[in-house]
């Protein structure tokens, strides 16, 4: 049976392949739990047109993420942090702190976008990556003060 696939299924295809797999297969497993549908002239110019509107998506989705990209290469963020006489702070800077400091500034910015390898203990000035998109990926100017 001609099957056009609507998500990867192992050991099958990925999604919007066409596949021939057995009757049995596809009547139990793949129909019934919507892995699939029959390949048909109608099914096939949906799926096309299906996948033009996530690729255009997707597309303004990195064109949104370079014009973010820009404002933070020009952007540099400031925490200010109780610190020991040593420069080791109490406590550690996170990405929390990072984008409240950065949305204090007018960049709205997830935190869960940040990537800290590991919490900032010292002060100092740093260079945070964000990642923004699949392909984009920018670096912040993190400076970290005494409070």
């Amino acid at each position: 049976m001609e099957l056009i696939l609507m998500e990867d299924v192992p050991a099958v295809g990925k999604l919007g392949d066409q596949v021939k797999v057995s009757d049995g297969y596809a009547r139990n497993y793949l129909l019934p739990r919507k892995k699939a549908v029959p390949a048909t002239a109608k099914t096939q110019k949906a799926l096309e047109h299906t996948q033009r509107l996530v690729q255009r998506k997707q597309e303004r989705s990195q064109a949104d993420a370079q014009v973010l990209m820009q404002k933070l290469a020009e952007t540099s963020c400031t925490v200010r942090k109780k610190a020991g006489e040593e420069g080791k702070l109490f406590g550690a800077v996170t990405s929390a702190d990072i984008a409240q400091a950065l949305h204090a500034q007018g960049v709205d910015v997830d935190r869960r976008k940040i990537v800290l390898d590991e919490p900032i203990k010292h002060l100092g000035a740093y260079t945070v990556a964000v990642k923004l998109h699949a392909t984009v990926v920018a670096s912040l100017s993190v400076t970290v003060e005494k409070e």
